[in-house]
């Protein structure tokens, strides 16, 4: 009981700590994650931005290195002969996340046993007689032992399950294998009053199954990591409490 004592004390301090954090956020919508930093190759700046001033009016403060030549064309500018589709690490394709599925599983089990024992010692050189004198009752030595056991199981199970999801999310290349296959990861998030809907999905693609249009759909995505949730007063309303939670896990009842 000293030991239970102290656990249950930092539980409800460690809960407490949650608690706290959620009166901060009473009357305040969920924060946005900051944006990742995406590695991408560094480029030449093109010739239509060099020595001039943004729209604000401001100079560049970076230096613009002096062009080796008058060419309107610069490495990574987009190219009317040269193949759009994401290639190289920074690049940028339109993944399609259209999941439609069912799956409907059902199972019966029926089994039966019955069994029955009996035997018994009518006659054994005249030893059965003396044991009427260790058994209680009146005994019968042609019915010594007697067992009868039956068992019956049935069981049925059925499993029906449902997921739709059908959404467009823009991927960034993040890595290119020594095979020539991308790797890729997206995120998207999205805040309606005070509940944030946020999308991730990372995996592998292969260059030669992007479409014309720099589009990859997610059934064609190797090891592909989607998770689609939230964060919010929705989402904290359909969990459970801290403490309906700690009993379900602890108590087997």
């Amino acid at each position: 009981m000293k030991r239970v004592i102290p656990c249950v004390i930092a539980i409800m301090l460690l809960s407490g700590c949650g608690s706290l954090a959620k009166l901060k956020m009473v009357g305040r919508a969920p924060k946005m994650s900051p944006a990742e930093s995406v590695p991408s190759p560094a480029l030449q700046t093109s010739l239509g931005r060099q020595g001039s001033a943004d729209r604000a009016g401001v100079e560049e403060k970076v230096p613009v290195p002096v062009a080796p030549s008058a060419s309107l064309f610069r490495t990574g500018a987009g190219a009317f002969f040269r193949d759009q589709r994401a290639g190289r690490v920074g690049d940028i394709l339109t993944v399609r996340i259209k999941i439609d599925d069912r799956a409907d599983v059902g199972n019966t089990t029926s089994r039966s046993r019955t069994g029955s024992e009996k035997s018994g010692l009518s006659a054994l050189l005249g030893l059965e007689s003396p044991l009427t004198k260790f058994l209680p009752g009146s005994v019968d030595p042609s019915k010594l032992v007697a067992a009868d056991s039956a068992s019956k199981s049935d069981g049925s199970g059925s499993i029906s399950r449902k997921e739709t999801i059908n959404m467009t999310i823009a991927a960034t290349v993040i890595g290119v294998l020594p095979n020539g296959n991308l790797a890729i990861r997206g995120k998207q998030e999205v805040r309606v009053n005070y509940e944030l809907r946020e999308l991730v999905i990372s995996g592998i693609v292969r260059p030669e199954d992007i479409a014309r249009d720099n589009s990859i759909p997610h059934t064609q995505i190797a090891e592909a990591r989607i998770s689609y949730g939230g964060r919010g007063r929705l989402t904290d309303a359909q969990q459970d409490r801290w403490g309906q939670q700690i009993y379900d896990a602890l108590f087997p009842f």
